[in-house]
C-alpha cells in the first residue's frame, strides 16, 4: 500500500501543455500544413509527458506490474519517485532533485538557443541570415527544441515519451530539409555555399568564417 498519491492534478496537465505548447508555437510559428503537422508530435509528446508527471503514473504503474517490490520503492505513487532515472537506481531524494534541476538547465539552455535563432530570422525581413547563432548552426530553434525535448527526457522519462522522442526529432529533421529545399530555390549557390560551412544540428564553434565574393569559407583558427 502506497502512503501518499501526488497525482491526478489534471489542471497543471492542462496548465503545462497550454504553456508549453503556446511556447513553441510562438516561436517556431508553423504556417503551412506539414508544419502544424510536424508540430502535432511535439503537441503528442508533451501531453504524454504532463500527463504522467501530473495526472497518472502510467510507467510506474506498468513498472510496478512487472517488477513489484524487486524496484525497491517503498511509496511509489509518492511525486520525487516519479524522477525514474535516480528512482531505479536507487538514488537518495537529493540526488533525484539534482537530476530534476540538470533536465531543467538543458531546457533553459534550449529556451534561449530557441530565442536568439527567432530573433535573427524574424528581424531579417526576408534575407538570408548567416551571422550570429546562424554562423555556428543552420537550425538554432529545431536545435533549441531538441534541447528542451531531452531536457524534459532527463527530468521526467516515461515508457511513452522514450518511445516517441526518435519520432518527434526524425519529424523535425524531415520538416527542416523540406525547409533548406525550399530556402535553396529562393537563394541558390549562396544558401548551398552557406549550408557546405554550417552544419544543420550540432554547432561548430571552432573557426571563424570569412565572406569571400559572396561564399562562406572555412578559416580555420
Amino acid at each position: 500500500m502506497h502512503e501518499s498519491y501526488d497525482y491526478g492534478l489534471w489542471l497543471m496537465v492542462l496548465f503545462n501543455v497550454i504553456l508549453f505548447g503556446a511556447f513553441v508555437i510562438g516561436f517556431l510559428r508553423p504556417r503551412k500544413k506539414y508544419e502544424w503537422r510536424t508540430l502535432g508530435v511535439f503537441a503528442a509528446f508533451i501531453v504524454a509527458l504532463f500527463t504522467e508527471m501530473y495526472g497518472f503514473p502510467l510507467t510506474i504503474y506498468v513498472l510496478l506490474s512487472v517488477f513489484g517490490s524487486k524496484m525497491g520503492i517503498a511509496d511509489p505513487f509518492q511525486h520525487v519517485n516519479g524522477h525514474l532515472l535516480g528512482t531505479l537506481f536507487g538514488a537518495s531524494e537529493w540526488v533525484k532533485l539534482i537530476i530534476c534541476q540538470l533536465g531543467g538547465f538543458i531546457m533553459l539552455i534550449g529556451l534561449i538557443i530557441m530565442g536568439k535563432g527567432w530573433r535573427q530570422i524574424h528581424t531579417a525581413k526576408g534575407e538570408l541570415v548567416v551571422t550570429g547563432i546562424y554562423s555556428s548552426v543552420r537550425h538554432p530553434q529545431y536545435l533549441g527544441l531538441f534541447l528542451i525535448s531531452i531536457g524534459m527526457l532527463i527530468q521526467w522519462p516515461t515508457l511513452i515519451t522514450l518511445i516517441m522522442w526518435p519520432i518527434l526529432m526524425f519529424a523535425y529533421y524531415r520538416l527542416s530539409m523540406r525547409e533548406e529545399r525550399e530556402v535553396e530555390n529562393i537563394f541558390g549557390d549562396e544558401y548551398q555555399n552557406y549550408r557546405r560551412q554550417v552544419p544543420a544540428f550540432v554547432p561548430r564553434f571552432f573557426y571563424k568564417r570569412k565572406k569571400i565574393d559572396g561564399a562562406m569559407e572555412k578559416d580555420t583558427i
